[in-house]
């Protein structure tokens, strides 16, 4: 009877891992069959099998369209999202660390005003965030999507968690105690035991940047200025507005626009890896 039932719940799991990839890879098979078709199969061919062959001359036409405007969007949203997401590693692994580490006044309610902004929808805050960029002469600028991403509660409250788990505070009190600073500990030791949760942190925070839309649309509006997924997003307007069709342009470029984060995804996995073993040897 036990055995029965193994055998059917391993069954029913395998059954629902199937059901979850397909879920997950067919939006992705269904970019990479049409990208490698024109303009005239991708109408009139099967959405999930290859007609013509045509990605090169597909890519070539996104790279040149309105004189490779797609390329300047790649770099904002590159540069966007290393920029800020730098800025909020740093901040948020040293918050994290702070509150995991330190015992000071205030700091059950500091935590609490922490996980409570969560609560906050981000569209609650756009216009009065319009309003302080205008004031402060940003918007329309880098620094009205940067600035932003400096911070995030949800980065500091999971940094908090793994400063707790991954750095001993009997260590710290050693190093006070053979005279290192604060700032000496933080940088040596806090980071350097906190690089996977640094790592995680990074990714989230790049993976949300470069992803992001609604920030871009609300303060952003030179063409030149734009990120990837707010130009692709105004292609698709232009089938709208008059009778140009640029969707063969978006679906190339939204297979385009995921190699930054199958890189990143890559890069990152001997951090991950590094941090499972360092717990397996713990």
């Amino acid at each position: 009877m036990t055995t029965r039932q193994s055998t059917g719940s391993r069954l029913l799991v395998i059954a629902g891992l199937v059901m979850f990839a397909f879920y997950s890879l067919a939006p992705v098979w269904f970019l990479l069959v049409s990208a490698t078709k024109s303009q005239d199969d991708l109408y009139s061919t099967n959405g999930l099998w290859f007609a013509e062959l045509n990605l090169v001359d597909n890519v070539r036409t996104l790279f040149t369209y309105n004189d490779g405007i797609f390329l300047r969007w790649m770099a904002n949203t590159l540069f966007y999202g290393i920029a800020g997401t730098v800025g909020q590693t740093l901040i948020c692994v040293a918050c994290g660390y702070g509150l995991a580490m330190y015992q000071f006044r205030g700091r059950g309610l500091l935590m609490a005003c922490v996980i409570g902004s969560f609560l906050v929808p981000g569209a609650l805050l756009t216009i009065p965030s319009f309003l302080l960029y205008t004031d402060l002469r940003i918007v329309d600028t880098p620094w009205a999507i940067i600035v932003p991403g400096f911070f995030s509660a949800f980065s500091v409250y999971l940094a908090k968690v793994y400063a707790e788990g991954a750095i001993p505070k009997e260590l710290i009190e050693a190093a006070r105690i053979d005279g290192a600073g604060e700032y000496r500990i933080f940088f040596q030791i806090g980071v350097r035991l906190m690089t996977t949760g640094a790592a995680t942190v990074f990714l989230l925070g790049f993976v949300g940047a470069w992803n992001s839309f609604f920030g871009p649309l609300v303060f952003l509006r030179s063409e030149e200025n734009w990120t990837v997924m707010l130009g692709l997003y105004s292609w698709l307007n232009v089938k709208m507005d008059s009778s140009v069709d640029l969707t063969s342009l978006v679906i190339v470029g939204s297979i385009i626009s995921l190699v930054p984060m199958v890189v990143l995804m890559l890069a990152m996995q001997r951090y991950w890896r590094s941090g499972v073993t360092l717990g397996s040897l713990k």
